[in-house]
């Protein structure tokens, strides 16, 4: 049986001496958002972080690549962007600077 979700995987950089911070925020993530993720397809999205350089790991499983990036355009994440910006390395429009993952093995 063939997954019918995209696994995507992606690493942020935190800011120095922020994580407590950066975790409490999640801890108390706004439901209008996570309502979005998943209007928008996302499940079991996890982040995790590497305390030696401050990385973040972040992991999601999408149904639609077009339909999950039109998160992007909705204002309760262009709201939390900003609310997160001073935590974390971002674009100039707020949103986290993003290095990509290629999926290399995968193990059901």
């Amino acid at each position: 049986m063939q997954n019918e979700y995209i696994r995507k995987g992606f690493i942020m950089q935190l800011l120095p001496d922020v994580e407590l911070e950066y975790e409490r925020r999640h801890d108390e993530i706004w439901p209008e958002l996570v309502a979005v993720l998943k209007q928008h397809g996302g499940r079991n999205y996890s982040i995790f972080l590497d305390v030696n350089n401050q990385q973040l790991f972040a992991y999601v499983e999408i149904k639609d690549e077009q339909k999950w990036n039109e998160v992007a355009n909705t204002d309760i994440c262009k709201k939390w962007w900003l609310y997160m910006k001073e935590l974390m390395k971002t674009n100039p429009d707020n949103s986290p600077m993003v290095t990509t993952l290629r999926s290399v093995f995968y193990m059901q």
